[in-house]
């Protein structure tokens, strides 16, 4: 199965199209607005989808049409965000925007902290995906002692779930060489916030993620895509039409 995570930085009803070319079956989207609450084509494309948030901005995932997506009525305690579902009755997706909420001792990763200790028994007992824009890395860990970056990998670790990236780079949580947001669309100030958590079940045989392009995305976004595989009990897609791997500057080409 194909998945792709994307913070698309807003109207994503003007950039939806930039994924047909992908035959993507799942893609999960940050700061996307609803699509019941604007016009098509945005509202027509989106047949199969879930959805929270506000009007104009929100956290979706939406599936081909014979992708079964069911959300999963889990307590949140008001963090934000989250969107966990249920795929095809197989594993669990769990979509993340993490960001300042409104508990001030659990800021940005440490919403994530926080909501795996709610439903960690939940999560380490079926497979699981969690991604999406985390707005973290281990070189902030000072700034969030006891719920830092450093210590959700380990929570995460715990119950089975690994990053794709590290283990496909077999480089330190970090030390990423790879950028996945560029602040202010600056080349020279580039970060690794966005990440893929798989439990080992669902890995693929490649392990392969790919990180889009600067030059492709900073146009669209300041966040690249992030498109990974997964290998699932019932095999959905085995196509991927996209380009192989390329290295170029620390970045892998779309």
């Amino acid at each position: 199965m194909k998945i792709v995570s994307w913070n698309c930085a807003s109207a994503f009803r003007k950039k939806f199209h930039l994924f047909d070319a992908f035959s993507a079956d799942v893609l999960v989207i940050q700061e996307c607005e609803d699509p019941s609450k604007t016009a098509s084509p945005y509202q027509n494309w989106a047949q199969n989808y879930i959805w929270v948030g506000s009007k104009h901005k929100g956290l979706g995932i939406f599936a081909k049409p014979h992708i079964r997506l069911k959300k999963l009525d889990w307590i949140d305690e008001g963090l934000q965000s989250f969107l966990p579902c249920t795929i095809n009755d197989q594993f669990n997706l769990i979509a993340t925007w993490t960001k300042k909420g409104d508990h001030a001792n659990y800021p940005y990763i440490g919403q994530l902290w926080r909501y795996l200790q709610i439903h960690r028994a939940t999560i380490a007992t079926t497979p699981s995906i969690i991604c999406g824009d985390l707005n973290s890395n281990s070189i902030w860990d000072s700034q969030h002692r006891g719920s830092s970056h450093s210590d959700v990998v380990q929570e995460l670790a715990d119950i089975d779930l690994s990053s794709i990236y590290h283990l496909q780079s077999q480089e330190k949580h970090g030390s990423e060489m790879q950028p996945t947001f560029y602040l202010q669309r600056n080349k020279e100030k580039s970060y690794h916030i966005d990440y893929a958590f798989i439990s080992s079940s669902l890995h693929a045989a490649t392990n392969s993620i790919d990180i889009g392009l600067a030059d492709d995305w900073l146009q669209h976004s300041d966040h690249m895509p992030l498109v990974f595989s997964i290998a699932t009990p019932q095999q959905i897609s085995n196509d991927w039409p996209i380009q192989k791997t390329k290295r170029d500057k620390g970045d892998v080409s779309l």
